[in-house]
């Protein structure tokens, strides 16, 4: 398996324009909160908690998160489950006001479609195609994506970031 620092470089190769990084600071956690709207699908219940698609999927995606670094791991399972939470809370004020859960879902569609708009207009800045046409993998990899790019904004993972910038180029205005 690729290590972090390969997968960033790769997907960094895709993103090397600023503007494009902007919009992937606003189009990739939308696309997230909407994925787990999406997947928010009741499933079973275990020990009277109600596990739903989208706390699997946080589960395995947090489990690879893991795998490539602990403490980005950490940090991007709080955000998921922060996300999450969010999503429980929404559903229910949704029931509340008599919205049905194909409302629910409709939100959640147009939030993923307004989050992938956002991403091609990036797109159209860098000149380039989104990572994930040549590597699925870019789907999984671009959150993290964004939060080492936030992290270095901060002055955070100099190493990596130095690392990443002497593989896949500087940044372009």
């Amino acid at each position: 398996m690729k290590s972090l620092e390969a997968h960033l470089v790769q997907y960094a190769l895709y993103h090397r324009d600023k503007r494009n990084i902007r919009t992937h600071l606003v189009g990739v956690p939308l696309i997230v909160f909407a994925v787990i709207m999406l997947t928010y699908i009741p499933l079973f219940e275990f020990n009277q908690f109600e596990v739903t698609l989208s706390a699997i999927l946080i589960g395995v995606v947090g489990a690879y998160y893991l795998y490539l670094s602990a403490w980005l791991g950490l940090i991007m399972i709080a955000l998921l489950a922060t996300g999450y939470m969010l999503t429980t809370l929404l559903s229910s004020q949704i029931m509340l006001f008599g919205v049905s859960m194909s409302g629910f879902y409709t939100i959640g569609a147009g939030i993923f479609l307004f989050g992938w708009m956002v991403q091609f207009i990036g797109h159209h800045f860098e000149g380039k195609k989104p990572a994930f046409v040549d590597d699925l993998m870019g789907l999984l990899i671009g959150p993290m994506f964004v939060l080492v790019e936030v992290l270095f904004k901060f002055g955070c993972m100099k190493h990596l970031e130095t690392q990443i910038l002497a593989q896949a180029g500087a940044y372009r205005n």
